[in-house]
């Protein structure tokens, strides 16, 4: 993104904000369709909803369509299909409860870094790729939790231990990039209070 050719631009109306947008339409449509238990159609939108997510970010490059407005829309878009993924397994018993906890501890857990952050005039982390890939494997994970629900029992036993293994992962990835994120919140705090050190030393020189 450093490139001169992946510049971020103030552009709205670019194909990787409409299928963001799009992705941020469909949460509600997943929950409602998981909730009414008709898994089959709930598993096209999210399989759907996983390739857009790849898509969006393959053409903001191929096409130098990177904008500020996609940086915030394409990991809103993902956070709220995991936790309406997340929710909607957990409720109809499909997911251990214990899963949700595990997630969303982890995002509250950086939300409250942001006070910290904005005391040394500091935004938001941007996503690195490790947070990426925690986030495609759980956006892989839970369309193959729901696959064995409209598969012949044969199937989902191949397909269920493959979809607890993107879990996992997710979850390891997840946990370890909040880690990453820590220490960088950490090392900027730091580096904010050194320079105030600095800057006040040479005032009082003057």
């Amino acid at each position: 993104m450093a490139e001169s050719n992946l510049q971020l631009s103030d552009r709205v109306l670019t194909w990787p904000n409409a299928l963001s947008g799009l992705r941020l339409l469909l949460v509600p449509v997943f929950l409602w369709l998981i909730l009414i238990d008709q898994n089959l159609l709930a598993f096209a939108v999210l399989a759907f909803s996983s390739f857009t997510d790849w898509l969006d970010g393959f053409l903001a490059r191929k096409l130098n369509q990177m904008s500020r407005l996609g940086q915030l829309l394409d990991p809103a878009a993902d956070r709220l299909f995991i936790f309406a993924s997340l929710i909607g397994l957990a409720m109809t018993e499909k997911v251990p409860w214990w899963l949700v906890v595990a997630v969303v501890a982890r995002d509250l857990l950086l939300f409250f870094t942001l006070p910290f952050l904005a005391q040394v005039g500091h935004g938001p982390l941007p996503v690195n790729y490790t947070g990426k890939a925690g986030t495609f494997a759980l956006l892989y994970a839970f369309p193959l939790l729901l696959l064995p629900e409209v598969l012949p029992e044969q199937a989902a036993v191949i397909v269920y231990p493959i979809a607890w293994a993107f879990a996992f992962w997710g979850i390891w990835l997840y946990w370890w990039t909040c880690g990453l994120y820590l220490l960088q919140v950490y090392n900027i705090r730091k580096s904010a209070r050194s320079s105030s050190g600095i800057l006040l030393s040479e005032e009082e020189r003057n």
